[in-house]
């Protein structure tokens, strides 16, 4: 037999009832065994003359390697036999293969049957399609997939095929936000945000004296007929502004809520033009660079569904993890956190110390509880939040569109004054 086919149980009974019906007919005296045998034996013959060539070959393919969350995440299983020879693949029988895909938890079966049996013929190549819905944001394992596979009308058999895993990410789901606040240190190229610099925008800086290659349709023309003097209007520019995102890694609970307030941040001030970039408070490793634009907003998807949990140390995150956050740039800081460590407070108030305009998101959803040791603990972390409220940072809960404007103006307001 070729490749690594070996005989199934069923060909071993064919071989033993071939072999012992002669041996039975001589002793017994019964040649009509011999005529109940002849087609046991001739159907064994038929079937191994139109064995397959070699084994088979299987691969698992995924039609995208990253899905939104709660999309389709699609794969296919592509099975191939070879012929023995390019004219004669009718000769040979189709391969029959049963394929079971496999996937983690967080992957359910959106279509299709967990098994799906199909026949091969050599020299042609079969797809087996089956999709999963991304229940969850982050990376998941498409597999381990098992193919089972027989030939010969199931009297050979070959090993197991064993396809290793895809991986397939799910991007978190952003959801809607939108915010009208300016942010404070517009100081890029273009942009949505009012700037302190005179040039082209929308909102109005004042009047002044006519110059030299200004445009004509600027001209003020009744401050212009009072004075007798050409007057134009002139206007604030509108520029760009730096946002940091900062996600708050050290407890796993409130992550998800931050993971998707990071994503929702990112869409809309990437959007808007803004170089956003994002950082986890809890890993000296884990930065995206900042960037602005649909792709850059996809790339932080991307490296938002990469986002684990770690404790990290005290020292490390007091220290060393700020400085290259803090190091170069006037941009606002996002910082997203539960506030359920003493460390986060520490990091904020390092934050504020530095003097870069920044607003601390409350992501810990609201359940006060109803036994005394969990107001307890709600009454400690509202006298935390107060503190750091006392010392200039502002603390906002986390509410979707529209929840932070407020806060947003009063931080833009103050750096203005300064």
């Amino acid at each position: 037999m070729s490749g690594l086919w070996r005989p199934t149980r069923a060909l071993r009974r064919a071989l033993v009832l071939v072999a012992v019906a002669p041996l039975a007919a001589l002793l017994l005296g019964r040649p009509g065994l011999l005529v109940l045998a002849a087609p046991f034996a001739l159907g064994t013959v038929l079937a191994l003359a139109r064995r397959p060539a070699g084994p088979p070959e299987a691969a698992l393919e995924l039609a995208a390697a990253s899905v939104p969350e709660g999309e389709h995440a699609e794969a296919t299983v592509r099975l191939t036999v070879p012929t023995a020879t390019p004219a004669g693949p009718s000769a040979e029988a189709a391969v029959v293969c049963l394929v079971t895909p496999r996937a983690t938890s967080a992957l359910e079966p959106a279509y299709g049957s967990r098994h799906h049996l199909v026949q091969v013929r050599p020299g042609r190549a079969v797809t087996v399609a089956f999709g999963y819905t991304a229940t969850v944001w982050g990376a998941h394992e498409v597999g381990p997939v098992e193919v089972a596979v027989s030939a010969s009308d199931g009297l050979l058999e070959h090993p197991p095929l064993r396809l290793p895993v895809q991986r397939v990410v799910a991007l978190p789901d952003a959801g809607a936000f939108t915010s009208r606040a300016q942010l404070p240190h517009a100081d890029g190229l273009s942009g949505a945000h009012r700037s302190r610099r005179p040039g082209e925008g929308g909102e109005l800086a004042g009047v002044r004296r006519f110059q030299s290659g200004d445009r004509l349709r600027r001209i003020d023309w009744r401050t212009t007929l009072r004075t007798g003097e050409t007057h134009v209007n002139a206007t604030y520019s509108e520029r760009d502004a730096e946002v940091l995102i900062l996600v708050d890694v050290l407890h796993e609970g409130p992550l998800d809520t931050a993971v998707r307030a990071a994503a929702a941040l990112a869409g809309h001030y990437t959007s808007r033009g803004d170089r956003v970039s994002i950082a986890e408070y809890g890993s000296l490793r884990h930065r995206l660079r900042p960037g602005t634009g649909r792709r850059h907003y996809l790339a932080a998807l991307e490296w938002l569904a990469a986002v684990r949990v770690n404790g990290g140390a005290g020292d490390e995150l007091g220290r060393r993890l700020l400085a290259p956050t803090l190091a170069g740039g006037r941009g606002l800081v996002f910082m997203l956190t539960p506030l359920l460590d003493e460390r986060s407070a520490d990091g904020l108030a390092r934050l504020a110390r530095s003097r870069r305009p920044l607003v601390a998101v409350d992501t810990l959803p609201d359940r006060p509880g109803t036994g005394v040791a969990e107001r307890l603990w709600w009454l400690d972390r509202e006298n935390l939040i107060g503190s750091l409220r006392e010392a200039g940072v502002p603390v906002e809960p986390w509410r979707g569109s529209g929840s932070l404007d407020v806060v947003l103006r009063d931080v833009t307001r103050l750096e203005h004054t300064r």
